[in-house]
């Protein structure tokens, strides 16, 4: 099967908006496409085997929830790049880490129920990594966009 056939498309441009809330979210989404939930759940497997799907979940607004948010930057030596991310990985508040071609080139978000315990974590992280300068700048205003691809 080719990874990107017309059932795979309509698959992909389906599961970016209004993925049902159902015990069996999936069943709905193929009987909507006219698959069975096998044939729908083996092409999902197919596209994150193959890097095409990263991640099926929930996104929520972390303010709404009574949490905070912060996008932080790393200033971290090439050496200690493996550490560093392995480290930041390790905190069930970040969602996400990247690199990027810059001084500051690990940049990671951190979602927490209080600003000092993501100060807390951000001075855990660079004593056990020795990262001495990582950028916290908090969410003071959020803009939410819709992001989904149109495939």
């Amino acid at each position: 099967m080719p990874l990107l056939d017309d059932t795979n498309k309509k698959i992909l441009n389906s599961i970016q908006l209004d993925f049902p809330i159902d015990p069996r979210p999936f069943k709905k989404i193929a009987e909507k496409l006219d698959l069975t939930e096998e044939e729908l759940l083996h092409r999902i497997k197919t596209m994150k085997d193959e890097m095409l799907i990263r991640r099926i979940g929930g996104n929520f607004s972390p303010d709404r929830l009574g949490y905070h948010s912060t996008l932080c930057a790393a200033m971290v030596e090439e050496n200690k790049i493996d550490l560093f991310t392995q480290t930041v990985n390790t905190y069930s508040g970040v969602t996400h880490n990247y690199r990027r071609d810059h001084t500051f080139n690990i940049w990671f978000t951190f979602i927490a129920p209080s600003i000092d315990i993501i100060k807390k974590s951000l001075e855990e992280i660079s004593v056990k990594t020795g990262v001495k300068t990582i950028l916290n700048l908090p969410a003071t205003r959020v803009f939410k966009i819709s992001a989904n691809f149109k495939v």
